[in-house]
């Protein structure tokens, strides 16, 4: 048997990080969006009693290393289900490196359609208990939509709904590890009043032209990369409301009110740039689409 799940990437609306923890980690306040740009990840069992990976993505590892093995194996744990063999087929569109929680998302689809091929009944809110034992951001790519997200980043709270606009996203060739990011962000030493309090209420006013007006990510402030400034040059010449890189970088998002604008950015980026999408908000996460 199949299962195939869709798994829509995320950007940050706003990222405001607070403190580092005690344990490592780090406190952060952020208003996160689900966007239709996807992977997608298939699931069929085997008789190997192993979990195989399959991916021609550039730079994905198929091995343990891979977010979705990770989701493979806390899956069988948590549901003491025995894994009798299951083949991970992952359909990369999403960029890697790129603060869009790919990874992450395919991490949470792994979750979904183990659910479905293995009957666990599970609801979100178990799903997403597996997901905290994966990854910070698995949690939200299993319920997607809006969400006011604290702590590590793993507790969701409820959130409006982000009004209907066009965003384009680009990923420029530059890369940043998560680990040296946080490690710039302490660094820093960033003072100023928290962005995410601002754009909780831009985003409950469902006011387009608010919520591009308070995007803010601290990780853009700490890394100040050369080409995410070039991409947001671009964007906003092209007529966007706003713009601001997602996550630790270096994927930079902008808003649109005209999808004719939108798509001319779009024209513009592709220019300079192999990876641009233009989507929109979703008020889902992943879903079992085949299966």
């Amino acid at each position: 048997m199949k299962v195939k799940a869709q798994a829509p990437a995320k950007i940050n609306l706003s990222l405001d990080v607070l403190r580092r923890r005690p344990d490592g980690y780090h406190d952060v306040s952020m208003v996160m969006q689900a966007v239709s740009l996807y992977d997608y990840v298939t699931v069929e069992d085997t008789d190997t009693r192993d979990i195989e990976i399959v991916c021609d993505y550039e730079g994905v590892p198929c091995n343990e290393k891979n977010i979705a093995h990770k989701a493979a194996r806390e899956f069988f744990k948590y549901t003491k289900t025995e894994n009798t063999g299951v083949k991970i087929t992952i359909e990369k569109n999403i960029p890697t490196q790129a603060g869009l929680a790919g990874g992450s998302a395919d991490g949470a689809a792994v979750i979904f359609a183990l659910n479905k091929l293995f009957s666990a009944h599970l609801k979100d809110k178990e799903m997403c208990e597996i997901g905290e034992r994966v990854g910070a951001d698995v949690p939200f790519c299993i319920v997607g939509g809006t969400k006011y997200a604290v702590g590590t980043g793993t507790e969701l709270k409820k959130c409006a709904s982000m009004p209907g606009c066009d965003i384009v996203i680009c990923k420029p060739e530059v890369s940043v590890s998560t680990a040296e990011a946080y490690a710039r962000i302490d660094s820093a030493n960033l003072s100023h009043p928290e962005f995410t309090a601002e754009m909780l209420k831009a985003v409950y006013a469902r006011d387009l032209w608010m919520i591009s007006a308070c995007l803010l990510n601290d990780f853009d402030i700490a890394l100040d990369l050369d080409e995410v400034r070039n991409v947001k040059r671009v964007m906003l010449k092209n007529k966007a409301l706003g713009a601001c890189m997602t996550g630790s970088g270096s994927a930079v998002f902008s808003l649109f009110k005209s999808e004719k604008k939108a798509q001319a950015c779009v024209e513009a980026l592709k220019k300079e740039y192999k990876h641009v999408f233009l989507c929109e908000p979703i008020k889902e996460g992943c879903r079992v689409i085949e299966g």
